[in-house]
């Protein structure tokens, strides 16, 4: 059903802009079906207990991105991103089986947290070394090929403090100073709570520095959701948000490329009122409103006016135009779907490690979500982030194809355990 809706919103593109089904519509229904059929079967045979939800949704978001993307490239015939896009989604699907059929068990992964945690920091610190592209050194070019290594940081990150967190909840939970009573927040020593945050200030630090605020806004909050779930206090959730205000009020004061898009998002239509045309948030809020209910139709949109951003940071404008209120609506599902499944697979663990993984990785979801469409809506500042597995960006999609399959090992760690009385940690290992 993934890959028929996908062909379908294909076809539909054609039938919109030239009156026929696009000459392509085979070989990328078949493509994309060979694709979901060899995931499939890695689940099937390695993963068998696996949640049931997790790969349909992905292929179908994946499936949806790719023709978003290809509607947008025909009014940029100069300029296609499909067929790179489709390549890095075959990419992307190829690690997926790795993971599934390599990775017996998700646990073998807390043994080299502290590799995960020296190479993420290597793969932010190196994009410095290159030049900016609009505003942020956050990419690697190398003649025409190009990655953004923050993307594969994020995993990386999350597998280290899902360790960390793990192996020290009790000394985090029960140790420590309180600090403010009305709360009962109690600081935890700075032997323990220490290394996290050293480690947790350096990649911020370095994805400030390299002018990539969503990605840093994304580590700041898995770093503050998976500290509350590791010890259970509330504390963290009020801390997190008084030093992301703090730190979001500062840096948007300060630094010229973010208060920039600060005042856009406070004044959206400035640009405007002042004879210079609407800039891209107003037209993507243009977009949303020409949308309304049930959308213009696959096709018969025109948030190509957005400019150059439209096929990546602004995709949800296009799906929110031509699919409407309700097509936007059962995207945020499929979305809201996904994490729900990662955070159950967590929950369901007898292992902490596995439990914080699981959690960490779909808050990586939920928070990206949350980041880029808040940003196109005009909800909170803009931030550039590529929506999962919708928009251009062949790193994203990659990473999201890992998360998903991470995600599937948990759950079927989780689904296959066998129904009884609660072992202890030890036993569970």
């Amino acid at each position: 059903m993934a890959v028929l809706l996908s062909v379908y919103g294909y076809c539909d593109v054609g039938l919109a802009k030239n009156g026929t089904v696009p000459p392509g519509a085979a070989g990328y229904g078949a493509g994309l079906g060979v694709l979901a059929l060899l995931a499939h079967l890695a689940v099937r045979f390695r993963a068998p207990y696996a949640d049931p939800l997790l790969l349909p949704i992905a292929v179908l978001l994946n499936g949806l991105g790719l023709v978003l993307i290809y509607r947008l490239d025909l009014e940029t015939p100069g300029d296609e991103a499909a067929p790179t896009q489709l390549v890095w989604s075959t990419v992307g699907v190829a690690l997926f089986i790795g993971v599934v059929v390599l990775l017996r068990d998700h646990r073998v992964l807390q043994r080299y947290a502290y590799i995960c945690v020296v190479t993420a920091l290597v793969l932010m610190i190196v994009p410095i070394f290159f030049p900016a592209v609009n505003g942020a050194r956050i990419w690697i070019r190398v003649g025409g090929f190009s990655i953004q290594p923050g993307e594969f940081a994020k995993i990386l990150l999350a597998i280290f403090f899902a360790s960390y967190l793990s192996a020290n909840r009790n000394a985090l939970a029960y140790t420590g100073r309180t600090v403010w009573k009305l709360t009962k927040l109690q600081l935890p020593t700075g032997r323990v709570l220490g290394p996290i945050v050293a480690i947790w200030l350096l990649s911020v630090g370095v994805l400030v520095l390299e002018r990539d605020l969503g990605t840093s806004l994304l580590f700041f909050g898995l770093f503050v959701i998976l500290l509350y779930v590791a010890t259970g206090r509330t504390g963290w959730i009020a801390v997190g948000l008084v030093l992301a205000g703090v730190g979001a009020y500062t840096v948007g004061s300060l630094e010229p490329h973010v208060h920039s898009r600060v005042e856009d998002w406070l004044h959206p239509f400035a640009s405007i009122d002042a004879g210079e045309g609407p800039n891209q948030l107003a037209q993507s809020l243009f977009a949303f409103a020409a949308g309304g209910m049930l959308g213009t139709g696959l096709g018969l949109g025109h948030s190509i006016l957005i400019g150059f951003a439209a096929k990546s940071d602004f995709i949800l404008a296009t799906a929110g135009e031509e699919l409407g209120l309700a097509g936007l609506a059962a995207i945020f599902l499929l979305y809201a779907l996904l994490v729900e499944r990662g955070y159950r697979a967590g929950l369901a663990l007898r292992d902490a490690f596995g439990r914080l993984l699981a959690v960490g990785l779909a808050s990586i979801v939920a928070l990206q979500v949350f980041v880029i469409a808040g940003g196109v809506t005009g909800l909170i500042p803009l931030t550039g982030m590529a929506m999962p597995f919708l928009a251009q960006g062949g790193s994203s999609v990659v990473t999201n194809w890992i998360i998903v399959a991470l995600l599937i090992r948990v759950s079927d760690s989780a689904r296959s355990q066998p129904v009884g009385p609660l072992k202890s940690a030890e036993e569970g290992a």
